[in-house]
């Protein structure tokens, strides 16, 4: 194929994914394209979405690429799901998940700790979220399950890896980290992340 068709199929692709697509899945798809080619088709669609100032853009996000809204068109998006409910996580689950997300591979007694309350049922509801997955048992007596976060998890919140989180002290007045939670479930959150997901993905 030449370029055109390639940037074709490729744009193709990405419209119908429901998730990231890495290089080598759509060079895959492509019948072993060579992954510097599919690189540059790539870059070339990321240029042409800018410079049209289109409504779509494509975004390196959780290891792969994945076409998503101009943030720009946000408003519009939202008149016209108005009267629908994007599935967003409860404070609990937001501050678990950053525990886990800072402190990863951490067990369930570590969380509890921190939060001062119990997490069994924010632990399932992150599993059956695929937001975290279960990292390996800790060296420890009654060896407890340990957690981390999964590529959802970046897809989520928009990151393209961990390092990308924002670091504590940019997110929390310094005397606030390692503050003791209450033990009333209002405990103070150290979660930076996003209580919304990174919207704009197309699915």
């Amino acid at each position: 194929m030449d370029d055109r068709d390639i940037l074709r199929v490729v744009e193709a692709l990405l419209f119908v994914s429901d998730k990231p697509l890495t290089i080598a899945e759509i060079s895959g798809v492509l019948e072993d394209e060579e992954s510097a080619r599919v690189i540059e088709v790539l870059r070339q669609l990321q240029e042409s979405y800018e410079t049209q100032q289109r409504g779509l853009r494509l975004t390196e996000v959780a290891g792969g690429y994945q076409l998503t809204t101009h943030p720009d068109c946000a408003p519009w998006l939202k008149r016209l799901y108005r009267q629908t409910h994007a599935e967003r996580l409860s404070t609990p689950s937001l501050e678990t998940l950053a525990i886990i997300a800072y402190r990863q591979p951490i067990s369930r007694p570590e969380m509890e700790a921190i939060r001062g309350v119990n997490v069994d049922g924010v632990i399932r509801t992150l599993l059956d979220k695929r937001l975290i997955r279960i990292a390996g048992r800790k060296d420890a007596p009654g060896r407890p399950v340990l957690y981390g976060t999964t590529r959802e998890f970046l897809q989520y919140f928009g990151l393209n890896a961990l390092d990308e989180l924002p670091q504590l002290d940019e997110v929390r007045p310094p005397h606030d980290i390692g503050a003791t939670p209450t033990t009333s479930g209002s405990s103070r959150s150290a979660d930076p992340a996003p209580a919304e997901p990174a919207g704009g993905a197309h699915s």
